[in-house]
């Protein structure tokens, strides 16, 4: 994508106008429309004072991608299960190697765990209890949660899950960086 497709994108998905961007940030709408056609190209400097009007930064301008983002809404039925086991993990976006960002929704069966041995890995964990108990144990001390409880830790812990009961726990949970 040219820097001015880029930034026209950029503009729109604000709201703005040319007018509206030019007039925020000091410069002529005749200077955005000629960047945006591709007219131009604009300077370092143009194009940080350019993004400052929509509050981004240079770096974040060029590791934007669009592509990526193409789709936003994942339907129950597109949800991919990976987990194993009596552990249902459905991946909101599936594998997705360019995320950062795992988010599931995971259901342990009844007496389901995540094994027997602690888990431990870069990053954070995070999730909320939707509906059950599970037992979550970090770093050596157990934690026992109910729907509304959520939890947020440094995975390079020792950590583990497990439903001592008969009934299925939900979860919804996120983990930074992706791990498939």
């Amino acid at each position: 994508m040219e820097v001015g497709d880029k930034l026209k994108t950029i503009r729109t998905m604000h709201g703005l106008s040319q007018r509206e961007l030019a007039k925020r940030v000091g410069l002529t709408n005749s200077t955005i429309s000629m960047i945006e056609s591709n007219a131009v190209s604009p300077s370092i400097s143009s194009l940080k004072r350019i993004l400052s009007g929509v509050s981004m930064s240079i770096p974040e301008f060029f590791t934007l991608n669009f592509e990526q983002q193409s789709q936003v809404v994942f339907r129950a039925e597109q949800l991919e299960d990976t987990g194993s086991e009596g552990i249902q993990l459905k991946l909101v976006g599936g594998p997705d190697k360019r995320s950062n960002l795992t988010f599931a929704i995971t259901e342990y069966q009844g007496k389901a765990d995540s094994g027997t041995q602690m888990l431990s890995h870069v990053g954070e964990v995070a999730g909320t209890v939707l509906d059950g108990n599970i037992e979550l144990t970090v770093g050596g001390t157990l934690h026992k949660l109910k729907p509304g409880d959520s939890y947020k830790f440094c995975a390079k812990l020792p950590h583990r899950f497990s439903n001592k009961s008969a009934e299925p726990c939900k979860i919804v949970c996120a983990q930074v960086p992706a791990k498939i």
